[in-house]
């Protein structure tokens, strides 16, 4: 038990190195014009293009473009797997919590095992199961959505930096 209190205390690292200002404005404004863009497309054509991840999913595409959490294939298929995920263990199990729990563990293995981590598809089956939305779900907002935020991402970062993105496909 001491041994685990001791891990506990951390390794008292630095904190990392603070963000240059202009890459916070160019990050903070790529999630207002993805989110903006999504939202705006939504009341226009009077649909759901819009979920509680895609917020942080803005933090990594925007924030973080070159991290491997953000690359185009694990933004889209991240999503797209938690998702269907979510949809397979609440129609199957219903929503009880060991439900959620099981399809939240089997959509991090998933993407692990796919090569298509992206933390904030993680909790979608959660959104999933508190939604309790029908298989459209996976198409609008999941996929139709995960795809705009990819293409606002690739224009973009790719306008407002001098590195390329993505990294990969």
């Amino acid at each position: 038990m001491a041994d685990l209190l001791v891990k506990m205390r951390g390794d008292a690292t630095s904190l990392p190195a603070k963000h240059p200002v202009r890459n916070i404005l160019v990050a903070g404004l790529g999630g207002f014009i993805a989110i903006a863009l999504l939202a705006y497309l939504a009341d226009s054509l009077e649909t759901v293009l819009i979920m509680g991840s895609f917020g942080a999913s803005c933090v990594l595409v925007f924030g973080f473009p070159d991290a491997p959490f953000s690359q185009p294939r694990n933004v889209i298929l991240g999503h797209f797997i938690s998702t269907l995920t979510g949809l397979t263990f609440v129609i199957l199990f219903g929503p009880v919590w060991w439900s959620v729990a099981l399809a939240v563990g089997v959509a991090i293995m998933l993407m692990m095992a796919s090569r298509t981590v992206h933390p904030p598809a993680g909790s979608n089956p959660v959104i999933v199961f508190l939604l309790q939305p029908g298989w459209d779900y996976l198409f609008f907002p999941t996929l139709s959505g995960a795809v705009l935020l990819v293409l606002v991402a690739l224009l973009y970062n790719n306008l407002s930096r001098s590195d390329n993105y993505p990294k990969y496909w």
